[in-house]
């Protein structure tokens, strides 16, 4: 098939625009059910009555891993904030109700990964930590208690698509049945690269809006920047994340 135009790249995969379509093509390094396992993520949102990207199929293209999706015409979140900063506040009160929406989703456990699962492996097979650390990560992470909720993993103005009627959420990867409040922390350390203003700006939203405490979200600081620190992602100031888990774990 025509590929057409390369639109997007990331980490894990290229994203063409074809023919009124969406086709996202997996790096080779990934193992081969990458795609298979995203494509049911966001299969699962869609059903949930989310406004959520249909998956329209999965597929290999020239021996690589593809999955191809309706397409979403319209601008990121990320990209109308950073034309117009004034209007930040406006555009995150638009991100924390869609991301309130998609918490108070209660999910199948046989539909989606479990967030402790996805946290634990990351954490263990981190390279980058000592055993200490790795040790009081995870014992911080079996000391939580919650209920699961829909979790998006990557929730964030660029990750949200404005149409003509409506804000259609993208790139469910690193979705999972978990903790509200962990997502909410991977929102505000991902804001807080970039602005700490920002990221204070999401926060005090968010918790306003929701009734949860700050200070229950950052109970996760150290377990979600473990996790963080495992992606490798080349933007990521890892020094950064290594600060937040040292205070934790040098208590």
């Amino acid at each position: 098939m025509d590929i057409g135009n390369l639109i997007a790249k990331g980490n894990t995969a290229k994203i063409y625009h074809s023919d009124n379509k969406i086709v996202k093509i997996f790096n080779d390094f990934l193992p081969d059910t990458e795609s298979i396992n995203e494509a049911n993520k966001q299969k699962y949102a869609y059903s949930c009555g989310l406004p959520v990207s249909e998956i329209l199929g999965v597929t290999k293209i020239n021996g690589e891993q593809a999955i191809i999706m309706e397409y979403v015409k319209g601008e990121t979140l990320g990209v109308l904030m950073f034309e117009d900063k004034e209007q930040a506040e406006y555009y995150l009160n638009i991100s924390v109700d869609m991301q309130l929406k998609i918490h108070s989703i209660n999910p199948n456990p046989e539909a989606i990964e479990p967030m402790y699962d996805k946290l634990y492996r990351q954490i263990e097979t981190m390279n980058k930590l000592d055993e200490k650390q790795k040790y009081d990560l995870l014992k911080k992470l079996n000391s939580f208690t919650y209920e699961n909720r829909l979790c998006h993993g990557d929730f964030h103005l660029f990750n949200l698509i404005k149409t003509d009627n409506q804000v259609v959420v993208i790139d469910w990867v690193d979705s999972s049945a978990g903790d509200i409040h962990a997502d909410v922390y991977r929102t505000y350390l991902l804001y807080s690269q970039v602005s700490s203003e920002l990221a204070d700006m999401y926060l005090r939203l968010y918790c306003e809006k929701s009734g949860i405490l700050k200070s229950d979200v950052f109970q996760w600081a150290p377990v979600i920047a473990g996790a963080r620190l495992s992606e490798s992602v080349s933007t990521e100031n890892s020094e950064r994340l290594m600060m937040i888990i040292n205070q934790y774990c040098s208590l």
